[in-house]
């Protein structure tokens, strides 16, 4: 019998987006704005200057513009990459059993090998345009910092990278990447901040997380002369970015004749999952249908599924506005898993309200099954995918399952958001055998929501 040849659905560079979609403008229930902590008052854009630049300040508390132009320097970066594959994944429905239909958006593709280049590339021109010379931000498992350092270099700005302690020792090559495209990187918590020196005083053996990470590269833009702060993930004005992902994907499953039933995409803190979902989450605001949108975040950090909705900072520190979240409590220090990118303790405001008011769902899942999925992947479609991208092709697996053990037909489009070819120590790991799984106790979340 012929085997189906896999399908790839590809645009040309004429349909990149000329536009990001801001789905806060049409939401029925607004996302709580953040709150100033030392005033108590809603933040206001100008708020906001001292750490980032104003462009973005202004897109990180826009309510009222469903769409806000792509600037067509930035549009022309994104040529370099997009538009991305979408691929059906044939071979993995082979190996299933499954009469569902998966598919997948390809964001491996990219320079960065991963999505995070969307939001890089614009964030660095904003600056460079307003005439900041110097960025600093944070990383986990270096996505995000060998993003930024390539769009820093792109723009001729000196960038910065504070990288948790763990993915700095457990991820040499993504430390390389940064170094190669020009940037500073940093293991957090360091003896650079005030931050990273009390941390080391009071825990030496601290491993770091992301949000010790914030706090130490806050702390370094505010000190120093022309610099501001760029983040990856949680904000309004990244999940913005990210809707070229979505956007082009709606195009893309238009040419495959379907629309996803499921739209799957890994959680840390929210970036390539709403890049994935928000897009198609506009049709179901109107109840045009009825698609199910499903976070999946790791069970040792599940913010989510077992934290609770309140206003929390986005770093350890406090140096962050309070921002309205399901979070763990900034002060939670998630374990050791090789999934980097999604250890952080709290959501973005949009994506936590859409889940509070039950438009999307959240699942987690556990570091192995992670892995074997990835495993699978990797041996059906050919593509090493990074440990985050793992969660998300864990739960299309999931709803594989289902849809065969239900015998109907299902369509699951996810996001696969990098490939792993840098992260083969983690993988080494698996396959002797030397990763666990880890779930955090009722008794560690309260006492960690707990802390002031």
């Amino acid at each position: 019998m012929m085997m189906e040849r896999r399908k790839k659905f590809l645009l040309s560079e004429s349909d990149i987006p000329t536009r990001w979609y801001n789905i806060t403008a049409e939401m029925k229930n607004k996302p709580l704005p953040m709150i100033h902590p030392g005033t108590k008052e809603p933040i206001k854009a100008e708020d906001l200057f001292p750490i980032f630049s104003e462009e973005l300040s202004r897109q990180e508390v826009n309510q009222t513009d469903a769409w806000i132009d792509i600037p067509e320097v930035v549009r022309e970066k994104y040529k370099i990459y997009r538009p991305t594959p979408l691929v059906r994944a044939t071979d993995l429905e082979r190996a299933l059993d499954t009469p569902a239909r998966i598919y997948f958006k390809n964001e491996s593709v990219s320079p960065v090998g991963s999505h995070k280049l969307n939001t890089a590339l614009p964030q660095a021109y904003y600056n460079k345009i307003e005439g900041v010379t110097n960025l600093t931000t944070e990383t986990g498992a270096g996505q995000w910092g060998t993003a930024l350092a390539f769009a820093a270099k792109t723009f001729g700005i000196e960038l910065a990278v504070y990288m948790v302690k763990i993915s700095y020792e457990q991820k040499p090559y993504r430390r390389s990447l940064m170094q190669t495209w020009g940037a500073q990187v940093i293991a957090s918590p360091s003896m650079s901040t005030k931050t990273g020196r009390k941390i080391i005083t009071d825990t030496p053996n601290y491993q770091g997380s992301l949000g010790t990470a914030i706090s130490e590269a806050i702390e370094l833009a505010i000190q120093t002369p022309n610099c501001k702060y760029a983040l990856g993930s949680v904000l309004n004005h990244v999940s913005l970015h990210q809707t070229v992902i979505g956007l082009e994907a709606e195009k893309q499953m238009e040419m495959a004749g379907v629309y996803p039933d499921v739209v799957i995409g890994c959680f840390g803190g929210g970036s390539n999952f709403s890049g994935i979902s928000f897009p198609f989450l506009r049709h179901k605001i109107v109840g045009k249908n009825n698609c199910r949108f499903v976070a999946a975040e790791p069970a040792s950090c599940p913010k989510l599924t077992r934290g609770e909705f309140k206003y929390d900072f986005g770093d350890e520190s406090g140096h962050t506005p309070l921002i309205p979240m399901y979070t763990l409590g900034h002060k939670f220090a998630p374990a050791n898993i090789h999934a980097g990118g999604l250890r952080y303790h709290g959501a973005g405001s949009i994506v936590s309200q859409l889940l509070k008011d039950e438009l999307i769902e959240a699942v987690s899942v556990k570091q192995l099954e992670s892995f074997e999925a990835g495993i699978l992947f990797a041996q059906t479609e050919g593509i090493v995918p990074a440990p985050e991208s793992t969660h998300a092709i864990a739960v299309a697996i999931r709803e594989a399952l289902k849809a065969k053990e239900e015998g109907t037909p299902k369509t699951i489009l996810f996001n696969l958001s990098g490939h792993g070819l840098v992260d083969m120590s983690a993988y080494d790991q698996y396959l002797a055998g030397d990763l666990t799984d880890h779930e955090v106790s009722d008794e560690e979340i309260q006492k960690f929501l707990a802390t002031k």
